[in-house]
């Protein structure tokens, strides 16, 4: 059975024997009871203006609840947390529509390496995309545009930003250049801390012909 199957079941057994409880206030329910999802604390506007992102990563309960996604397997709390950046996107797309003329966008996530994607099962990237596309039918989600062909160090282990952009640096590729010709380009991945994975990536798009690329984090 793959890696990916077995996760899956053991998260509907867990769900059932473990239900979901809000990681904020312990209610159960779902992972995030509506009081306690509007009382999370709002990111700072990172440094670099083209990223757009929801929460302050640097809240224990943020933290905790990417954790949950990324490192406990549980998806569906990918849901709630779309929920949130979905919000925060169509707030700034009323923007970029008006004065970048920032229609008709194509969703891509940031991918993982084939060996960080074989080890995890799947990309939380992708699950936040899969999320975010399902309550805006219209953006286009292109799972296969961008890929990672280099395995590199955890970003988040690296804290000299140089270091970082030297650590990615030709770390990825677009398969599929007439995907993204001419095309306004949403880049969504879960944390952004100096943002040295999106500028890698927008680099490599706006490269191959993309028309203009922002970045939409969960949490900065």
């Amino acid at each position: 059975m793959k890696l990916y199957h077995k996760m899956s079941l053991l998260n509907t057994i867990l769900g059932l024997i473990f239900p979901n409880r809000c990681l904020g206030c312990g209610k159960e329910g779902e992972y995030f009871c509506s009081s306690c999802l509007n009382s999370l604390p709002l990111a700072e506007r990172p440094e670099k203006e083209f990223i757009y992102s929801v929460f302050n990563y640097r809240d224990k309960t943020v933290k905790n609840a990417i954790w949950t996604l990324k490192y406990r397997g549980r998806h569906s709390i990918a849901k709630v947390l779309a929920r949130a950046m979905s919000d925060k996107l169509l707030e700034e797309l009323s923007e970029l529509e008006a004065f970048e003329n920032f229609d008709l966008p194509v969703i891509i996530p940031i991918p993982l390496s084939k060996k960080r994607l074989k080890e995890r099962g799947f990309n939380q990237a992708e699950k936040l995309a899969v999320e975010l596309v399902k309550l805006n039918p219209s953006l286009v989600l292109e799972k296969n545009v961008l890929s990672k062909i280099q395995e590199t160090p955890n970003q988040a282990r690296i804290r000299n930003r140089a270091e970082r952009l030297k650590n990615l640096k030709g770390c990825f590729k677009v398969r599929n250049e007439n995907l993204i010709k001419n095309r306004n380009i949403i880049l969504v991945d879960d944390v952004s801390t100096t943002g040295a994975t999106l500028c890698e990536a927008k680099k490599i798009l706006l490269a191959s012909g993309a028309r203009y690329v922002i970045g939409l984090t969960l949490a900065h």
